[in-house]
């Protein structure tokens, strides 16, 4: 995958935007909604947040691994069961700060890359699961994450 420099910039924007649209989702959020599911198997807005701040340090960790190392192995990781392993039922409150802190490095990060590199862009390594994985794959991926999860907490917590 090669994206275009213009939509490597919006891409970068609503990845920046992401926590933002998280903290404003959880902030009209009250402790008795946090544990409601919109179905039995779904995830409530309490481990959505928890799953925000794991797959965020992920993120920062495969962003990192294709910037900086040649040609490396990214790890996938079951994010059910570390819902499962890893207490999803505590505050959300200092994973909602982890989210918000580790997104912004990595931001910061991001907006010293030219966005009209294409090589740098292209650089990648090998996902266990997905296969070929460039910092254009990462982007087109983590872009949307915040977003998908924000509309996901919101209607998990309206029951």
């Amino acid at each position: 995958m090669r994206l275009a420099p213009q939509v490597r910039q919006q891409l970068l924007d609503q990845y920046a935007a992401g926590p933002a649209l998280v903290m404003e989702v959880y902030a009209g959020l009250d402790e008795a909604v946090l544990d409601r599911r919109p179905a039995a198997m779904e995830w409530s807005a309490r481990e959505v947040a928890h799953h925000l701040a794991d797959s965020e340090t992920r993120s920062y960790l495969r962003v990192r691994q294709i910037y900086a190392e040649e040609s490396p192995v990214v790890q996938a990781y079951d994010e059910f069961l570390w819902a499962r392993r890893l207490h999803y039922e505590r505050p959300v409150q200092l994973s909602l700060q982890v989210l918000v802190a580790v997104r912004a490095s990595t931001a910061e990060l991001l907006s010293l890359l030219p966005v009209d590199d294409d090589r740098l862009w292209s650089r990648g390594g090998v996902h266990e699961e997905i296969g070929a994985y460039t910092l254009d794959n990462w982007l087109s991926i983590y872009a949307k994450h915040c977003h998908e999860h924000a509309e996901q907490a919101r209607a998990a917590a309206a029951g």
